[in-house]
């Protein structure tokens, strides 16, 4: 197996963008990608999305994204994992690259969200969740998420204005991030005043969705510096998967598939939490952000708030995430978010992430979440020697 790095990223603001297609997205990230690698061509494109059948009438995203974007006759694949489909895709590039099949992958992650009516938009979002047993009960994915708080909220007694924080930080940090979606900041009366969606979670509580595209380019790591001064290298790349349905999870709260591929990274790169100077945490929900600190190992189970009152969270605490603004205010394009926290991760470790920049920043982690905990990706990330 061989190392692998990455020698370029490229992204567009998340926004709504009325003026562009979801071809013109994805086009437009991925050269930004390949500029910045100085690269032409490339062995494999992955593009990951999770709904373009659905809003946009478009599925073989491969061939489409290959062609306009002048990689025609390439390999090219879409890949999908609900919300973690950007974290899934850059599994299978790294995979390509480190068995020796591939020298240079792109992983593009596109998402057109806006062109629809907000009904076909939770209805689309609900497809990551059991048809079966959850969304054609009317279970929205809001609602999931909540009924997640309503039992962390009674089994360890916390206040909803516990997590407040979470959502501060976020908003704070996406004021100097020129591609997040809402760049203002946010006080701690407005969290606590923001309107109901679904009880406990208020507006502030959740993500907003939009447009956007991201992209990567992977190498051999022997090769990286010949196109790049700045490589990123990946440590380590994992993947695990827990019951979709919340109801056949063994137990609500612990977040199986986090711990689970936390812990392979781990194994894989040689660290543990304590070694982690960044973590791009996938806070679709406060609520999400907060079981996924406690299943990463970076608090006890009924304390990952802990670490957002106590400030721990923010840019000079001792566990920054959200640097750019995270899902609650860079915005969720569902199936391109999983790259935005690795291109954002790369700015970090290259020390290119301006009024953001974490101080000494050398070993990040990102992790990418499908539906309401199904499939969850994590990798680490370590800046070049």
């Amino acid at each position: 197996m061989r190392d692998v790095s990455i020698i370029g990223i490229g992204q567009v603001p998340v926004a709504e963008h009325w003026d562009k297609s979801l071809r013109d997205l994805a086009v437009q990230a991925t050269r930004n990608a390949m500029k910045d690698a100085g690269i032409h061509t490339a062995d494999s494109l992955y593009v990951t999305n999770m709904l373009s059948g659905v809003y946009a009438g478009q599925e073989h995203l491969g061939a489409l994204i290959a062609d306009f974007a002048g990689l025609r006759g390439i390999e090219a694949l879409k890949i999908e994992a609900a919300c973690g489909s950007g974290g899934a895709g850059l599994v299978l590039g790294y995979m390509a690259v480190a068995s020796g099949l591939r020298d240079f992958v792109i992983v593009t992650g596109v998402e057109k969200m806006t062109d629809t009516v907000r009904a076909k938009t939770t209805t689309g979002l609900a497809t990551a969740a059991d048809a079966d047993y959850e969304s054609d009960h009317g279970v929205s994915f809001v609602a999931l998420n909540a009924l997640v708080l309503q039992r962390y909220m009674y089994e360890f007694k916390v206040e909803r204005e516990r997590l407040a924080n979470f959502a501060i930080n976020g908003h704070r940090n996406a004021v100097t991030n020129p591609n997040a979606l809402l760049r203002f900041p946010i006080t701690r009366e407005a969290y606590l005043e923001s309107p109901m969606v679904a009880e406990p979670l208020t507006l502030l509580d959740c993500c907003p969705t939009g447009d956007g595209s991201a992209a990567v380019v992977l190498a051999p790591r022997e090769r990286a510096h010949e196109f790049t001064q700045k490589p990123v290298h990946i440590r380590a790349s994992a993947i695990a998967t827990d019951a979709i349905a919340l109801h056949d999870r063994k137990r609500l709260l612990q977040l199986a598939a986090a711990q689970m591929s936390s812990q392979k990274a781990y194994k894989q790169a040689g660290v543990g939490p304590q070694d982690i100077d960044i973590f791009e945490v996938h806070d679709a929900f406060t609520s999400m952000a907060c079981v996924s600190l406690e299943a990463c190992g970076f608090a006890e189970p009924g304390c990952g708030w802990t670490l957002a009152e106590e400030g721990h969270i923010a840019l000079d605490g001792k566990l920054p995430i959200q640097t750019m603004g995270g899902l609650k205010a860079r915005g969720h394009p569902v199936g391109t978010t999983g790259l935005y926290q690795i291109v954002e991760l790369t700015q970090q470790l290259r020390g290119e992430a301006g009024k953001n920049q974490v101080k000494d920043a050398r070993l990040g982690m990102a992790q990418s979440v499908g539906g309401s905990g199904a499939t969850i990706v994590t990798h680490i990330l370590e800046a070049d020697a």
